[in-house]
């Protein structure tokens, strides 16, 4: 069974296309705010914004 805790599964959604790429896990304790990362989108083929989404269970 997996841990309960404060860490939760999170997905990255890129801000130019809209398309989910990555998914990571989040310490919701200690970051409140949306995270917004710079990472490489394969549709757009550039590094681009990817924001957070909703969680994922």
């Amino acid at each position: 069974m997996a841990k309960k805790g404060p860490r939760v599964l999170i997905g990255l959604i890129c801000e130019v296309c809209h398309w989910r790429n990555y998914t990571s896990v989040k310490n919701k304790i200690n970051s409140g705010s949306a995270i917004k990362l710079k990472k490489y989108c394969q549709k757009c083929r550039k590094h681009t914004i990817h924001k957070e989404i909703k969680k994922l269970d």
